[in-house]
């Protein structure tokens, strides 16, 4: 059996690793080189602790994607990200996003270069089975409930607003159509930040403080009734591995730019 060569940009941080641990047991994958640069010169297993892993870990994106990975798990920070998949698609790999914050004019440009190179991107604001029903609950929600706003919850230190769930979620019910206002925006008495920003026709508020990990709450209301659906995440990264590795298997049979591991799904 050909194993599927994968790079992973991000290899060492909180969900990279665990990614990476995830893709070293899958028998139908290798990992076959890493993107880091505070270990770059190493081996991944040496930062791992796992002496058999010898994937060789790289300071940049141009280095190690002379291993010629069939996929590459882009999982580092917004304004890296867009040049890395780019760079990727150029260098004939298929790919797969983790990272949150890249705008739909980054989603556009990405998509316009992969149809180039008839390469597929994967992008998938969080890999949480719970996410990805969340998000099918949402727009069936948005077909009947006229009302709705978002919630982002995450740690203090998450620099990037909203968070790719979000916005995810937010591009999606978009699609259904824009989110009612009764009050509009510019008929508010006070301060309009306090009213969130509005994203592709939904408002959406993003919350920083010390306790969270990343939650999302949508929010719909009817007169004397609401419906809420809440996604909370714990402190550990294993919620996102299998679904991280369902669209490594998957992003191939893709070309141009799909958002959502739903994309990939049987429902």
């Amino acid at each position: 059996m050909n194993k599927l060569k994968v790079c992973v940009a991000g290899a060492t941080g909180w969900a990279g690793s665990a990614l990476a641990r995830g893709i070293y047991t899958a028998e139908d994958m290798e990992l076959v080189a890493a993107v880091s640069r505070s270990h770059a010169g190493k081996s991944l297993g040496e930062v791992l602790g796992i002496a058999e892993l010898r994937a060789p870990i790289f300071g940049n994106t141009e280095e190690a994607l002379k291993a010629r990975p069939d996929v590459f798990v882009e999982y580092t920070k917004a304004d890296a990200a867009k040049g890395h998949i780019l760079s990727a698609l150029k260098n004939g790999a298929h790919v797969v996003v983790g990272t949150s914050g890249l705008t739909n004019e980054d989603y556009e440009e990405i998509d316009r270069v992969a149809k180039g190179v008839n390469r597929g991107v994967l992008a998938v604001g969080n890999f949480a089975l719970t996410v990805v029903l969340l998000q099918k609950f949402a727009e069936m929600a948005a077909k009947y409930i006229p009302h709705w706003e978002i919630i982002d919850y995450a740690h203090a230190g998450k620099k990037d607003v909203p968070s790719g769930t979000a916005r995810e979620l937010a591009n999606r019910l978009s699609k259904i159509r824009e989110a009612q206002l009764d009050v509009p925006l510019e008929k508010i008495e006070g301060p309009s930040e306090t009213r969130g920003a509005r994203l592709q026709g939904t408002q959406v508020h993003s919350v920083r403080l010390p306790g969270y990990v990343i939650s999302i709450d949508a929010i719909f209301g009817l007169p004397d009734q609401k419906l809420i659906l809440r996604h909370e995440s714990g402190t550990s990264a294993e919620p996102y591995v299998n679904g991280a590795l369902l669209a490594i298997r998957e992003v191939g049979k893709l070309v141009g730019v799909h958002r959502g591991l739903d994309s990939v799904m049987k429902f």
